[in-house]
Order: structure tokens, then C-alpha cells, then sequence
């Protein structure tokens, strides 16, 4: 049984399930989405929207666990482990203050991001932005995105393999460039006080 048979539950499910313990990324799910709507057998609209609101539920699951913790609590992790995570407590409080002005921008534009899109949600529950503010943002930017790959399958054709060349050699660059910038931030990286 495919399952794309389960219909928009299914893809609500894989969804927030995408964004909770990424299994199978959007690409294919919200691409696979588009296909069968090209085919006829879902509704564009409706599968950008049911997508949609998988993505805010499931978002939502890493907001409150950051809101939570509370960023206070971090100060013995990044005391302990700043090397690795490359920051020490003033960076912290410089993160805090950025989000305080531009936190729902930021939630928004990460939205868009093949490895931070889930894990922006961490920071703004952390920081404590707003939980509609929060919802808006990434309803905003998640509806774009869906959009685009729903688009993507819509239009590229009749089988997965046909977007996955396209969408694939991407995401594999993006994540390859951000594992080496960690790598050399963490090779370069001082405490502020040897700075």
C-alpha cells in the first residue's frame, strides 16, 4: 500500500512528522504530493494546505520544547560545551537581542532552508518569541515553500526520479557546504577571552 493511498491525511502526517524526526524529507513527500495532483488525484490548493498545517504542528513540537527549557538553562551547556557548539554566553545573549527584532523574519526566511527549517523553531521557543508571531512566520514561509515543491512535482512530470534530479544535487551541496563551515568554525573558534 502506497502512501499516498492514506490521501491528505497521509501527507498531513508525513509532514509533521517530517518536521519532528525527519524520516523522509518534504522534497519527496510534498513532490510526490504535486505529481498526484498533476495527475488529478488531489487538489493543489488543498494538499498545500493540509502540507502546511503539518508543518506548523509540527514545528510547534520544537517551539515548546524550547520555550520550555528556556534559554537561561543553556548557560551550563554552552560553559561546558561552547567549543563544540562554537559559542560562548555573550554570543547567547547576541542571538537573544537579534531574535527579539528580527525573530519572525528569520523563522520565516529559514523556512525555505533544507537543514534549518525544523531547527530554527528550537532558537524562537528558546528565545521566547511569540507563539502567534511564531505560527504566522512559519505558516508564511512553510505555505511558500510546499508551494514551490507541490509546483515542482505538478509540472516536472509523472515520476519522483525526474524531481529528485533537480531538487537532490541541491539539498546534498547545501548540506555538504554547512558540515565544512562547522568543521572550520570550530577549528578557528576561540573563547572570547582569548580573543
Amino acid at each position: 500500500m502506497n502512501w499516498l493511498d492514506w490521501g491528505y491525511l497521509g501527507i498531513f502526517l508525513l509532514m509533521v512528522l517530517e518536521n519532528v524526526i525527519p524520516p523522509v524529507p518534504s522534497e519527496v513527500i510534498m513532490g510526490l504530493g504535486g505529481i498526484a495532483a498533476g495527475q488529478g488525484k488531489m487538489n493543489f490548493l488543498l494538499l498545500v494546505l493540509v502540507g502546511t498545517s503539518g508543518c506548523i504542528l509540527g514545528n510547534l513540537f520544537w517551539y515548546e520544547i524550547g520555550r520550555r527549557y528556556g534559554y537561561q538553562r543553556l548557560r551550563p551547556a554552552i560553559d561546558r560545551w561552547g567549543r563544540w557548539l562554537t559559542m560562548d554566553w555573550e554570543d547567547v545573549e547576541k542571538l537573544r537581542r537579534f531574535f527579539d527584532r528580527w525573530g519572525g523574519i528569520t523563522v520565516f526566511v529559514f523556512r525555505f532552508m533544507p537543514i534549518g527549517r525544523t531547527v530554527i523553531s528550537i532558537p524562537a521557543g528558546l528565545l521566547q518569541m511569540p507563539f502567534w508571531p511564531f505560527v504566522i512566520y512559519t505558516a508564511a514561509g512553510s505555505a511558500i515553500w510546499n508551494t514551490i515543491l507541490v509546483g515542482a512535482g505538478y509540472w516536472l512530470g509523472a515520476s519522483f526520479e525526474t524531481i529528485d534530479r533537480w531538487i537532490a544535487p541541491g539539498v546534498v551541496a547545501i548540506v555538504v557546504v554547512a558540515v565544512l563551515l562547522y568543521i572550520w568554525r570550530v577549528v578557528t573558534w576561540k573563547p572570547r577571552d582569548q580573543r
